[in-house]
């Protein structure tokens, strides 16, 4: 019966804890997490994407595009489009201070973002690539 003690007042000092949190920590969780699994980014294009693969292989890199073009003389143009917006907001709220002073108190950080990519991929008539571009923006 006492360990049942001892855990039952060892989880509640936990979970007190817990919400303990310092401003600077959560300004800290909030700038590690990123985007890193978007695939479509200009180092993507730049490491991987030369003059003379294929569109298939262009494919197997960076998906299928937003939209296809021709030029006058009917070679393809492909346009890879991203825009994306991440908010990413850590906080806690309560912890000892609710429990001393009877409120809430709370700590957090936020961190807002938008991203833009253009990727221009022409291809020759035997459907290799010929040339290719990009564009980012990031603010």
């Amino acid at each position: 019966m006492s360990r049942l003690v001892h855990l039952g007042a060892a989880c509640g000092a936990a979970l007190l804890l817990a919400g303990c949190v310092a401003a600077g920590d959560h300004a800290t969780a909030v700038g590690a997490s990123g985007g890193a699994n978007d695939r479509l980014t200009v180092g993507t294009v730049q490491r991987e994407i030369r003059v003379g693969m294929t569109s298939a292989d262009v494919v197997g890199v960076l998906g299928s595009p937003n939209m296809v073009t021709t030029d006058d003389r009917r070679r393809e143009n492909w346009v890879y489009d991203r825009v994306s917006s991440e908010t990413v907001y850590s906080s806690s709220t309560g912890g000892a201070t609710a429990l001393f002073i009877g409120g809430a108190a709370s700590a957090g950080a936020a961190r807002r973002s938008q991203r833009t990519l253009t990727i221009i991929i022409r291809f020759d008539e035997a459907s290799r690539v010929r040339d290719f571009s990009y564009r980012s923006s990031s603010f």
